[in-house]
């Protein structure tokens, strides 16, 4: 019998009421992890377009692609989220890029399907105004994740490269709240930042203001490709596990729907780039197929042949796992043009040898 939170209670009773076909699909979340199936979150990377030149920026090369690839159109995310609604499949993550400078964003939540799915949107907040904020609201757009990542003004607009941006995302919170959206912030926290007197004020405002706050590790991809020296290891997890205790704080690692998924790449989220690639986390740059050129049902089991995502992983690989990094980052992905096929990158020895979902772990918050 799962154990729910108080935060995921109220939202299956937000989803009972205003999106039923959701909420049915939720319900049946367990089952389908215990028959090995993934439940995972769309994190769709429509558009790579952006308004800012962030320092971390993880998708900078995708920006840069310059092969001439077919992008995906509206009637190809059509086509996407109905395989997805077929297999269960219930959330999705409108991101890029920033998503509120698509100029065909309401045709692109159209195509998602509002009732059929959880809408969330990435935003670093600069455009979300009052009126946007109402109009999201209105077209079936149901939370906005904003990113914010210092709670010095002058610390995050340079790491932004954005001047005023740090007094956008606070206005652009109220915006969202008061237009009836749900908000999360989300934050990147290195080594350093996480044990500072600056992260948790930032942790004590959003918590007093009932707003949750996610936390994502800082990763050696993007422009942060090769840089080793801020991120976390095991003893930097235990710490923030303990912060989750105090302050309404979480970050991909935290159990939810009763379950503890540890690593949730593939199981509890994957990617689906501007090109259709399929990519077991946002952070990994390996692509397990293509939307645009076979079922998605097929590169989900191909991605479930590969241990890291198909066995159960007590820790983010991408984030903290040195010996992933060195094994698979540094001679098979970078340098290479994006993402690289998972046929170049993981071997027989790769192979998935006891699904996740015969792991006791899995089941243990039960």
């Amino acid at each position: 019998m799962e154990q729910l939170s108080q935060r995921e209670q109220g939202k299956r009773n937000y989803l009972k009421e205003n999106k039923p076909l959701v909420y049915e699909k939720i319900l049946k979340f367990d089952e389908k992890i215990r028959r090995g199936e993934s439940i995972a979150i769309i994190q769709f990377q429509y558009n790579y377009t952006c308004n800012f030149k962030c320092e971390h920026c993880s998708i900078k090369r995708f920006q840069s692609r310059s092969d001439g690839a077919r992008e995906m159109t509206i009637a190809d995310v059509r086509e996407l989220f109905r395989q997805a609604d077929e297999l269960g499949l219930a959330r999705v993550t409108i991101t890029g890029g920033e998503p509120l400078v698509f100029k065909d964003f309401d045709a692109l939540v159209a195509a998602i399907d509002p009732q059929k799915f959880y809408i969330n949107c990435d935003s670093n907040g600069f455009l979300l105004t009052a009126e946007r904020a109402k109009h999201l609201k209105s077209i079936g757009v149901d939370r906005m994740q904003i990113s914010l990542d210092s709670f010095d003004a002058k610390s995050h607009d340079e790491f932004r490269h954005a001047p005023g941006a740090y007094e956008r995302v606070l206005k652009a919170v109220d915006n969202a709240k008061t237009a009836g959206l749900d908000v999360f912030m989300q934050t990147v926290v290195w080594k350093d930042r996480l044990y500072s007197d600056e992260f948790i004020k930032f942790l004590e405002y959003f918590t007093d203001k009932g707003i949750g706050v996610f936390v994502s590790y800082a990763k050696p991809v993007g422009n942060w490709e090769r840089k080793y020296d801020g991120l976390v290891d095991k003893k930097d997890m235990a710490y923030m596990r303990e912060l989750e205790k105090k302050y309404k704080v979480f970050t991909h690692l935290t159990p939810a729907y009763g379950l503890n998924m540890g690593c949730i790449a593939l199981k509890g989220m994957f990617s689906v780039t501007q090109y259709g690639d399929v990519l077991p986390c946002p952070y990994i740059h390996v692509s397990i197929g293509n939307v645009l050129q076979e079922p998605l049902k097929d590169i989900i089991k191909r991605g479930f042949d590969i241990k890291y995502f198909g066995e159960y992983v007590d820790t983010c690989t991408i984030a903290e796992d040195r010996a992933f990094m060195k094994k698979y980052l540094e001679p098979r992905v970078y340098g290479k043009p994006l993402p690289v096929p998972c046929a170049e990158v993981f071997t027989d020895e790769d192979k998935t040898r006891k699904p996740f979902h015969e792991d006791p772990r899995l089941f243990e918050n039960e």
